[in-house]
């Protein structure tokens, strides 16, 4: 289906989507620029989007292939698209491997999750075979055992490996855990979520030959979204046009951001897709423009990836930095934050991977929790003061509340392995903030 001129796609969908026609309800009859249409209310868009009594689809669901997207908890979000529009999505995708690494007659193991209506197996998959180079696809998933993927990549001399970078970072744990490289493996491509740079020297590690490279940015409710930029920042990506139209809005006042390097967050319109139209849709991202003119931007993390400990505001991706900066011999390889509340306070609890470090004894009940392995409890102790000390620098808030007896001093606790870390138990993917107040 050809790209579909902006007017004549929102005169489709006022007529034929009942939620269009309500959201676009106090607009002129003629609008011509995307800047003249609202910004799609999300909660309501899911309302609207359900699999009985359906008001956002343009027509009856006869034909089409349905994935379920978004978390665990909540009410489920189904994403529709019809035979041509996931061939369309597909091919779009299956192009830009090619600029992101893909090469004739490489053997690439597909570390995607399926089942659950889950659809990142199933279209990597897709967009392997309609990739316009020839490729050799092994769908082996994210939920087959560590030891048999590894007997399937020596035995096939797979080339690249195509995985979230928390099954990537599982497998590299596993290997090192068994003494194992795998030389042969010559790109990692990752995707799902972003690869954070503690996690770098393990990958490393495992695959000693292997570049990482992004795979691409897309989403199954959003679609289409960003093709790998090649380089040396995997989060650069350049806009899927004419497929697509990216903005990147500002924060605070919702007007379309022009200049690099001025982060707001991510909005997609999808000028193909008619049967779940998607026309200025959150992304829930956060993106700066790196070249304007050439459509390419940063990827700079989940709109929504912050976490707050009673007055205290932090991002993740701060933590992040702050962890990297005290840590220059890269001995933490994962990083997860959970907030717990015990004696009527909250609590911030950093969960850092360090191989060798015995697990912590539970947590809640105190402010640092054990530190063991590692090289000695010495050096771990050591390492966490300077973790602690780097982020109340960076975030003094933090200690002031504590100072103030709002909140618990942070905390630490040392995993041993990425296993250890919790998971999306349905995508397998790390979940980087665990609010855990609710259990307590």
């Amino acid at each position: 289906m050809p790209v579909q001129p902006l007017p004549e796609l929102i005169r489709f969908v006022r007529h034929t989507s009942p939620f269009y026609r309500n959201l676009y309800a106090g607009l002129p009859d003629d609008v011509s620029e995307l800047t003249d249409l609202p910004v799609i209310p999300q909660a309501e868009f899911w309302q609207a989007n359900t699999p009985r009594n359906n008001r956002l689809l343009t027509e009856e669901l006869n034909e089409a292939v349905v994935f379920k997207s978004g978390g665990t908890t909540g009410a489920p979000k189904f994403s529709c698209f019809t035979r041509t529009e996931w061939q369309e999505f597909t091919t779009a995708f299956g192009d830009g491997l090619v600029e992101a690494g893909l090469r004739p007659g490489h053997r690439v193991a597909d570390l995607f999750y399926a089942g659950e209506l889950y659809a990142s197996f199933t279209f990597i998959l897709d967009s392997l075979h309609r990739a316009p180079v020839a490729n050799v696809r092994l769908p082996i998933g994210g939920g087959t055992p560590p030891e048999s993927i590894v007997h399937t990549l020596e035995e096939f001399d797979v080339d690249v490996v195509a995985a979230t970078p928390t099954t990537l970072c599982a497998l590299a744990d596993h290997l090192g855990r068994e003494g194992r490289r795998l030389p042969q493996v010559k790109i990692l491509f990752f995707g799902g979520e972003g690869l954070y740079e503690d996690q770098q020297p393990l990958l490393r590690a495992a695959f000693p030959n292997a570049v990482m490279r992004s795979i691409g940015y897309a989403a199954v409710d959003s679609g289409l979204l960003g093709q790998a930029v090649p380089g040396d920042d995997p989060r650069v990506h350049r806009a899927f046009g004419p497929h697509t139209v990216v903005e990147i809005l500002d924060e605070h006042t919702g007007c379309p951001i022009t200049l690099p390097h001025v982060p707001g967050r991510v909005v997609v319109t999808d000028l193909r897709r008619r049967l779940m139209p998607i026309l200025r849709y959150p992304v829930g991202d956060r993106a700066e423009w790196t070249d304007v003119s050439a459509g390419h931007f940063r990827i700079l993390g989940r709109a929504d990836e912050g976490v707050r400990v009673g007055p205290v505001s932090l991002y993740t991706q701060d933590v992040q930095d702050t962890v990297r900066a005290a840590d220059p011999e890269g001995r933490v390889t994962g990083t997860q934050l959970a907030v717990r509340r015990w004696d009527g306070r909250d609590g911030l609890v950093l969960r850092l991977v360090c191989q060798g470090a015995a697990a912590a004894d539970g947590a809640g009940s105190s402010a640092t929790h054990s530190r063991t392995g590692g090289g000695s409890p010495g050096e771990l102790a050591t390492l966490e003061d300077a973790i602690t000390r780097e982020l109340l620098l960076a975030r003094p808030m933090y200690g002031q509340a504590v100072d103030a007896g709002h909140v618990h001093p942070l905390g630490v606790e040392w995993v041993t392995r990425h296993g250890d870390l919790a998971v999306n138990p349905r995508s397998g993917k790390l979940i980087r903030v665990l609010d855990e107040r609710l259990q307590a």
